[in-house]
């Protein structure tokens, strides 16, 4: 453990998107460095078993809302159940959804179903949290999970990219705007870590292209978890209170080399679409199915 077990003691952290993938892995650093942490999806059963693990961790710290990150009301009524028990210290926008296509072949249900995720999603999730750390004079610090395609562009998620692009000017916008009050805003933007949810949308073919091949990294490898997880503890802790407005790649400088897009899924055959098409939609069934909202 890099950093002190107690790092976060007293904090109290709400992760979108928790139950599974990178929000799992980074409610588990956070509960594993003394933060009391919330967890939010709209799968009940993985929220469930989610908190099930990680209160191996951290007995009586972790706790799930189930809420579906685009709906403004909903979130409102979910930071108010959580306020009832203290105010969060922190803000961890983790939600997304994302997948490979050409562009000419996305639905605007696709195109809305993404951006209202991570755009949309993450900025009624921040406002309902940084109003109400303002009207009651508190100061926090919110964390966005983004991509480095925010500086690049990609070919192949396009509504992906033009979504978490916004969130980073989101943060680096309210960084100013709530920097008076004592409020953080920053955004991580990871490389290729690989999680079963995100890889069986980005790359369902198995070919690592482009932005999931590790061979194209500077570093040549995939990042690790804990090195993320090593980031986020630093971000959220107060050992770094002068940092904001920032997004931080932590990708083994993959977007300096020029291969952090999926510019090379251009190569793909009529079939190889076919292919990566049915596998993704294999993925969301079997994500419909644990859904309870």
């Amino acid at each position: 453990m890099l950093f002190d077990k107690n790092a976060l003691a007293g904090m109290r952290i709400l992760v979108t998107g928790g139950g599974t993938g990178l929000g799992k892995a980074l409610s588990e650093a956070l509960l594993r460095h003394g933060a009391t942490v919330y967890i939010s999806g709209r799968r009940e059963q993985v929220l469930k078993r989610a908190v099930e693990e990680l209160d191996v961790i951290a007995p009586g710290k972790v706790s799930f809302r189930v809420n579906d990150i685009r709906d403004p009301d909903a979130i409102d009524q979910m930071i108010d159940s959580i306020w009832l028990e203290g105010p969060l210290t922190g803000l961890i926008n983790n939600a997304g959804a994302n997948f490979i296509a050409p562009t000419k072949n996305i639905s605007s249900r696709a195109y809305r179903a993404i951006c209202t995720t991570i755009m949309d999603g993450s900025f009624y999730a921040a406002t309902a949290v940084g109003k109400r750390w303002l009207s009651d004079g508190l100061t926090g610090s919110i964390l966005s999970n983004l991509v480095t395609w925010v500086w690049t562009g990609s070919a192949y998620v396009v509504p992906a990219t033009m979504a978490k692009t916004a969130v980073h000017a989101m943060t680096m916008s309210l960084a100013v705007e709530w920097g008076p009050a004592g409020i953080r805003v920053n955004a991580i933007a990871p490389g290729p870590f690989p999680t079963e949810g995100a890889w069986d949308k980005l790359d369902p073919t198995g070919k690592g292209i482009g932005a999931t091949d590790p061979s194209s990294v500077p570093l040549r490898r995939f990042g690790r978890m804990e090195e993320l997880q090593n980031l986020v503890v630093f971000l959220m802790s107060d050992g770094c209170n002068y940092l904001t407005g920032q997004t931080i790649a932590i990708d083994g400088a993959h977007h300096l080399a020029g291969h952090n897009t999926f510019a090379g899924l251009s190569a793909l055959t009529d079939q190889d679409w076919i292919d990566a098409r049915e596998a993704i939609q294999a993925s969301v069934e079997k994500e419909k199915q644990q859904r309870s909202v």
